[in-house]
């Protein structure tokens, strides 16, 4: 195989021992992902910052003791520093560049990987599409009239595209398993604390956020999480089940006979489409086949509250985080937002404190309900998505819903949206597409994405796979089993295959 092949036909862990075996040199196989970013910027447009010079020189000599050592990656353009690089966070705002890297920059780069550019992110990962006024609309691979998803978009459509193998990436709503789900890849949540954030911030989101990888296999995920996962004298959280735990052996072991519930009720209440209810019903099969007990369940504390209080929170930290943007590049900033961000941080900013102490509370009483209604349950099988992926500006706002938005922030009336009704209404026009992964966000368990479904229109479509909090292991070691068993790796987009 020449490098195009390698990096193509090989994951991560694939590349690695081809590194390692002198199969092929680690230089070829990053100058052939340089070469197939630069052809994918035209159609797919996931790249923020290329760093091509600063990788050639990396894959001169990597450490061959690091397990992916000469592996080349892609960094979410969110939440990191990278030495010397501008992270835009996919806004018009001016670019935060730091001297050092990030303690996940830093673990990357102790593990071999090399990254080659930073990934597209819809602005300050609010959206869950990926298109901005600062990059433009990054598309989706397997048909580049509909999106990646996002926040993490860029990172999904370089992995998807043939670009990289791994890709760093990021979730607060569903910012992993979502562009997973739309490009036909493995998106893992970790649990709260299991990945730290250092130093730019101890937590995210109030501890909603988290990051890790979006990967083509299993094994990746589970060994990029070895690579990333520990504890840091910084976080906050130590996650349940300890720090101590080997997640590639636990990917490579059968699980025992599982107790599955399969959680299809839309928190919303509005539909899903057939091919949203056709994947769910293939996954629960698969678990049914491979001798798990599978069964329907509910979950009475999930709903359109436990969403309300989830928007107040995320709100009332965007408006904070904006006061801090403000302190650093002056007062115009909300000028600077797309109007949807503006409208968020608008909102934010004209909650009382007493409601967002009250969100935050409601949200605790919430994940405690969510735990123990599900605790008799080894896993849960629910949807990420109501349905495929949509087409690109599929999300936004149309009629009488532009309008309302165009009135909101042109006469500064954001703090209607504290009106119960009204802000239902923004519920179901933002998050209308996805609205189960913030579930996973507020009770801080793990979550994988699984790519178990093409719809008929070739379109990837997966479900999530909810474990235990601080049980990765039993996760990975079900979606091991699962990928083994339903073939999805065989399963790639047609962009960037090698001729």
């Amino acid at each position: 195989m020449n490098a195009q092949d390698h990096l193509w036909n090989l994951d991560a862990t694939g590349q690695a021992a081809a590194i390692k075996s002198g199969e092929i040199d680690a230089s070829e196989l990053v100058e052939a992902a340089i070469t197939a970013a630069e052809a994918s910027q035209g159609p797919l447009n996931a790249i923020a910052e290329p760093l091509y010079e600063a990788a050639r020189k990396q894959a001169v000599q990597p450490d061959a003791d690091a397990p992916f050592a000469g592996v080349p990656t892609v960094i979410k353009d969110l939440g990191v520093s990278i030495n010397g690089v501008p992270i835009h966070s996919g806004s018009a705002i001016a670019a935060r560049t730091s001297p050092w890297d990030s303690t996940l920059v830093h673990r990357l780069r102790t593990a071999g990987l090399v990254p080659i550019a930073t990934a597209t992110s819809s602005e300050w990962g609010l959206r869950i599409v990926t298109e901005t006024d600062r990059f433009g609309i990054t598309r989706n691979p397997w048909n580049t009239g509909h999106t990646t998803g996002g926040s993490s978009g860029g990172s999904a459509a370089l992995v998807a595209g043939g670009v990289v193998s791994v890709a760093h990436a990021s979730d607060g709503g569903g910012s992993i398993r979502i562009p997973a789900c739309t490009t036909g890849l493995v998106g893992l949540k970790p649990s709260r604390g299991r990945v730290p954030m250092t130093p730019e911030q101890r937590e995210g989101w109030g501890g909603m956020v988290a990051n890790h990888m979006l990967t083509r296999s299993v094994r990746d995920s589970a060994a990029m999480l070895d690579a990333l996962a520990g504890p840091d004298p910084l976080s906050p959280y130590e996650p349940c089940g300890g720090t101590n735990v080997n997640f590639a052996k636990a990917a490579a072991k059968t699980p025992g006979r599982l107790k599955i519930g399969v959680f299809d009720r839309n928190p919303l209440d509005l539909e899903t489409h057939p091919e949203a209810q056709a994947a769910l019903a293939l996954a629960a099969t698969a678990c049914k086949d491979a001798g798990h007990d599978v069964e329907n369940i509910d979950i009475p504390s999930v709903g359109r509250p436990m969403l309300r209080s989830f928007v107040r929170t995320v709100a009332a930290n965007f408006a904070g985080l904006m006061r801090w943007e403000a302190a650093r590049v002056g007062p115009y900033v909300s000028a600077r937002l797309a109007r949807q961000a503006r409208l968020i941080q608008r909102f934010g900013d004209n909650l009382k404190g007493g409601e967002v102490t009250a969100a935050i509370g409601h949200l605790q009483e919430v994940a405690m309900g969510i735990i123990s209604e599900t605790e008799a349950y080894d896993v849960v099988l629910m949807p990420v998505l109501s349905g495929p992926p949509v087409a690109v500006n599929g999300l936004d706002p149309q009629g009488m819903d532009l309008f309302a938005e165009k009135v909101l922030d042109t006469l500064h009336l954001t703090r209607v949206l504290r009106i119960e009704g009204l802000l239902d209404k923004m519920l179901d026009n933002s998050l209308w597409s996805a609205p189960w992964p913030a579930i996973q966000n507020i009770t801080g368990q793990p979550a994988i994405a699984l790519p178990v479904h093409m719809t008929a229109d070739g379109l990837p479509l997966g479900v999530q796979a909810v474990g235990r909090s601080g049980d990765e292991a039993g996760l990975l070691s079900l979606a091991a089993q699962l990928e083994a068993d339903m073939g999805w790796q065989q399963r790639r987009a047609p962009f960037g295959k090698p001729a």
